[in-house]
């Protein structure tokens, strides 16, 4: 079996360190899925790819649903 190679980016030290944990349970045919999409992507690190998809996903939801002094139905009319 063939090793993985361990090398790393070394963390600037003006980045924060993460150490707050999320715990996600999921069935069976969700993580099939999910494994199915890092293999055909050749995604390795999936804890980077579930961070950076779920906060491109909130960060996009909350530039599209910015305050308004209206609601949707008042301006429609």
């Amino acid at each position: 079996m063939k090793k993985r190679d361990k090398t790393r980016a070394k963390a600037t030290p003006g980045e924060p360190k993460r150490d707050q944990r999320i715990v996600c349970l999921m069935n069976e045919e969700e993580q099939r899925i999910v494994n199915r999409y890092l293999e055909r992507y050749k995604i390795t690190n999936k804890s980077r790819w579930f961070r950076e998809t779920i906060l491109m996903f909130i960060h996009k939801n909350m530039e599209d649903d910015y305050p308004t002094l209206f609601g949707e139905h008042d301006m429609r009319r």
